[in-house]
């Protein structure tokens, strides 16, 4: 069983910047893939960011390239979610995920486990 928490939602001008931080508690860590998904009200959840659990592949939505970076830091449990850039169209609840030893899937169905979510508001 994995505990996932994830904190550093808010409200943010656009072009601003959050860091979003999801903590794992339970299992090895180092022993998922970690994933970042986002729903925004009245529609899907939608693929925001993940990689490996061996680290080695990161895959971003195209929507966010070149503006999230998702990292990870295995002393802390902890993987985070930069995003900059921001715009009106990124707000939505963000969702951190976990898969052991997977790849890093765009798909939610492949996660396990799931944090409860944190809102994310860019206004215009």
């Amino acid at each position: 069983q994995v505990q996932l928490v994830e904190s550093g939602g808010g409200l943010v001008q656009a072009g601003g910047s959050l860091r979003l931080s999801c903590a794992a508690s339970g299992r090895t860590f180092s022993d998922y893939a970690m994933g970042w998904f986002r729903q925004a009200s009245g529609k899907e959840r939608e693929f925001v960011g993940a990689f490996s659990w061996s680290g080695g592949i990161t895959t971003y939505a195209n929507s966010v390239k070149g503006r999230f970076t998702i990292s990870r830091e295995n002393a802390k449990n902890t993987v985070y979610l930069q995003m900059n850039s921001l715009k009106p169209e990124d707000t939505a609840v963000y969702y951190c995920a976990a898969d052991r030893y997977g790849r890093g899937s765009n798909l939610d169905s492949s996660y396990e486990y799931w944090g409860q979510g944190t809102q994310v508001t860019v206004s215009s």
